[in-house]
């Protein structure tokens, strides 16, 4: 099957300009049926794939509409991620430091394949980062106290995918937000409607997702949008978010056609941003796109500065993914990383309702800023620990006390989830060292200290929350635990980890069916697990 395909020098500029903001901060739907039939998928650790990247549907040579020609649709999708942590001696490191990361883009983007129709040898391993997994769903975790802006859950119990290795849970919640009384918003959409925006899966469903959000959006003030292809231009500026039927008909009025050179479309939405500035108000450039990049900076460290910039004025930036085969997966995790932003991906109405309505308030009410987290493992208790995930999101422990490093931005009634899989010291599989013992303090039951770091909105300086680890926290796994450890256990198995141990997806769907607490994002995630099962077999 072939699909009509501009081809022409736009095209791969597009691309080249995502490969190279990989050095930055932090189609057709035809899917496999069996492991062999494998996709082209780049993901090398040095950058895309240029050699492999045919431009795609909406490329072409020049800006007119004239010259298609026919070339089979190929998937340019690109994913990278680090190594994958290993497991840490506490008697050497006892720090283990990161930002803290909200973004689920990797989930959503992991069950379309799955729903697409593939198997376990087909998913790149560096589309699945476990964190964010993780982060997907929601947990029964214990609110803010005493003025924090977090609550938090610990809790140790037994690994399910080794027998000699302890799981450690760590949970931490923010506030929910209150939708009735939202802080005045600025929100300018900077949208791609370049060519291959067209299919059903890319502007129409952005379009939908967007009127929803219009329809169900409960807070004051205004909405922009500007579109970037061969040109860009501002289709709406500063519009009352009161006036919904004009918002909406802006939105529907938009189409995907011409080139991909953005000219200065990014530049453009933060001006928008900064005219229509509120102080104390929800600032924020949504970019929605399916992996054209080509926003107007060519130069990557040059974009990387500007947003940066732009997020110390006040105007956050986030990122939303849609469609398939040309989704730049590092690059837009980045570039909402430097902007102190999420990165999600929409793949059905459902997620866009998630997203776009049912999350979306608090996300853009930004709770806590530059959030990190420090954990101190106490050596009389932990003999080496290994966090799953979050390989990208990594600090040097110096890192953490330091205002000037940025972390991750938090948004109200948001959760984040950390998993240790850890060797206590008693385990017959610790490992003792002779001459690293030192004085050792008498800490009693403390396993480790859980360190919080993190700004208020309008901060400058950063505010410091510690909990401790203790053995009251060692207990049956919970319904917390058992999600956590199956949802950890599938992205082991899908990502083929060193470390996945005896996880099978037999013991995820038997634990499963212990857990009481479950929801309908739940319910889906076990029948993803039972999809890739069968087809394993």
């Amino acid at each position: 099957m072939k699909k009509t395909i501009r081809k022409g020098f736009n095209g791969i500029v597009s691309m080249a300009l995502a490969t190279c903001l990989l050095a930055g901060c932090g189609g057709a739907n035809t899917a496999p049926a069996t492991d062999a039939e494998n996709p082209s998928y780049s993901d090398k650790s040095s950058g895309y794939d240029l050699n492999a990247a045919e431009p795609v549907e909406g490329m072409c040579e020049t800006c007119d509409d004239t010259g298609f020609v026919e070339y089979p649709i190929e998937n340019n999708e690109t994913y990278e991620k680090p190594d994958e942590n290993g497991a840490t001696l506490v008697s050497t490191n006892p720090l283990s430091t990161f930002a803290m990361d909200v973004d689920t883009a990797s989930y959503a983007n992991v069950r379309r394949m799955i729903e697409d129709g593939y198997g376990k040898g087909n998913i790149p391993a560096d589309a699945v980062r476990p964190e964010e997994f993780l982060n997907y769903f929601s947990y029964d975790l214990n609110a803010p106290k005493n003025g924090d802006a977090f609550g938090i859950t610990t809790e140790i119990s037994d690994c399910p995918w080794n027998k000699d290795h302890k799981m450690m849970f760590v949970g931490l919640k923010t506030e929910d937000a209150n939708t009735e009384e939202l802080p005045k918003g600025n929100l300018v959409f900077l949208i791609d409607v370049s060519g291959s925006m067209r299919s059903s899966d890319k502007l129409p469903l952005l379009q939908k997702s967007m009127n929803e959000f219009v329809d169900n959006y409960t807070g004051e003030g205004t909405v922009s949008i500007v579109t970037y292809s061969g040109e860009e231009k501002v289709v709406l500026e500063g519009e009352e978010l009161s006036n919904k039927d004009k918002i909406k008909r802006a939105i529907n009025s938009l189409s995907a056609n011409g080139c991909t050179n953005g000219q200065s479309g990014m530049e453009r939405a933060y001006q928008i941003a900064a005219d229509n500035f509120v102080e104390g108000g929800i600032n924020r450039v949504i970019m929605a796109t399916d992996g054209d990049l080509n926003v107007g900076i060519s130069d990557p460290d040059e974009l990387e500065n500007f947003i940066k910039e732009k997020k110390e004025t006040g105007v956050f930036l986030s990122v939303l993914g849609f469609g398939t085969g040309n989704i730049k997966d590092a690059s837009m995790q980045r570039l909402a990383d430097c902007g102190n932003g999420n990165y999600s991906y929409i793949d059905s109405m459902m997620e866009a309702k998630k997203v776009l309505v049912d999350e979306m308030s608090s996300t853009m009410i930004t709770v806590a800023k530059d959030a990190k987290i420090q954990v101190e493992f106490n050596p009389a208790k932990v003999n080496s620990y290994r966090l799953i995930g979050y390989e990208n999101r990594q600090l040097d422990a110096a890192d953490f006390n330091d205002d000037k490093k940025d972390g991750g931005e938090v948004g109200a009634g948001h959760s984040v989830i950390a998993l240790y899989e850890i060797t206590t010291a008693d385990s017959a599989k610790a490992i003792d060292l002779k001459y690293q013992e030192g004085d050792k303090k008498d800490y009693g039951n403390e396993y480790a200290t859980v360190n919080v770091r993190y700004k208020e909105p309008e901060g400058s300086e950063s505010k410091l929350s510690s909990y401790v680890v203790s053995d009251v926290d060692v207990k049956d796994a919970t319904d917390n635990m058992k999600f956590a450890q199956i949802v950890a256990e599938f992205s082991l198995i899908l990502s083929d980890s060193d470390y996945k141990g005896d996880s099978s997806f037999d013991h995820v769907i038997d634990t499963y069916a212990e857990i009481n607490n479950k929801d309908e994002y739940k319910d889906e995630f076990i029948q993803l697990v039972r999809m890739v099962a069968k087809r394993a077999l």
